[in-house]
């Protein structure tokens, strides 16, 4: 596995436009930690954005982890380029005249997308640990470390979202298409979504037990927005009369579908591979 790993490393870091894309990636992700400073001054309405409790202790986890999943496409746009190039530069026909088996490269491919999962996953984890002691108005070891599963969340939905974007570079083997393809699906996913909830199951939730078993859907599920949960929303809500009954929480049946997803992938990776001709 190292082997594996290590090639598919030496291919990205040599690509140029892979490499500052990943760099890119965790050089703007560290950018989470200039929302500190954003201060509002619209008259008699003055606010601090740290002071607001964004960063405090469990609630970081949840925001933090919400804000990095949303710049998760410069990593895609690496995973779709990085199969995208295997074909253009006939590397791939290359590894397997050189002994690597197909299903060793889908292999070295999902090693990689993990990788890049459990790297952006520490990062976050490090710089909300800087954060949240910086700035939370609670430090207490018990308090801290609670909301930990909004990681795990995190590094499932990056695996599962990476997992889908190889598959669609091998199924199309160009990143333009592939990308295009990504966004196209979400508009499927939406509009099949719309569907259920407004013309066949207009009433209770069976229009959402269903749709959480689409694949980008169920992603979109394991980290709900945490905006809401903060305790000036909470107020304006009270005020209006809007009372939010949502449930925040990371359930063990979203991880188990995200899972399944990615299974189905890396399978469906692996046919695909096997009975194309290259």
């Amino acid at each position: 596995m190292k082997r594996l790993l290590s090639i598919e490393l030496q291919k990205i870091w040599k690509n140029r436009a892979s490499r500052m894309l990943t760099l890119s990636y965790f050089i703007i992700l560290s950018f989470i930690a200039l929302i500190a400073s954003v201060k509002f001054d619209l008259g008699v309405i003055k606010f601090h954005l740290a002071e607001m409790g964004i960063f405090n202790f469990p609630f970081i986890w949840h925001f933090n982890t919400y804000v990095a999943a949303i710049l998760k496409l410069f990593l895609a746009i690496v995973i779709v380029s990085m199969m995208a190039n295997e074909y253009s530069y006939g590397t791939l026909k290359q590894n397997l005249i050189d002994g690597m088996s197909k299903k060793e490269f889908v292999l070295s491919k999902f090693l990689t997308v993990v990788l890049f999962a459990a790297a952006s996953t520490i990062f976050v984890f490090i710089m909300s640990l800087i954060l949240g002691y910086t700035f939370s108005s609670y430090t207490e070891f018990s308090i801290v470390f609670s909301g930990l599963e909004y990681l795990l969340a995190y590094f499932v939905k990056l695996v599962g979202f990476f997992s889908f974007c190889l598959f669609l570079g091998i199924l199309v083997k160009r990143s333009a298409f592939a990308l295009g393809f990504l966004m196209v699906w979400n508009i499927i996913e939406g509009i099949a979504k719309g569907i259920l909830s407004f013309r066949i199951f207009p009433e209770g939730n069976t229009a959402s037990i269903i749709s959480q078993f689409f694949p980008l859907e169920s992603m979109s599920n394991l980290i709900l927005e945490p905006f809401s949960r903060l305790a000036l929303v909470k107020s304006i809500g009270t005020q209006i009369g809007f009372e939010n009954a949502k449930d925040y929480s990371v359930h063990w049946y979203s991880l188990l579908i995200v899972v399944a997803w990615i299974v189905i992938f890396m399978l469906t990776s692996y046919k695909l591979l096997k009975k194309r001709d290259l």
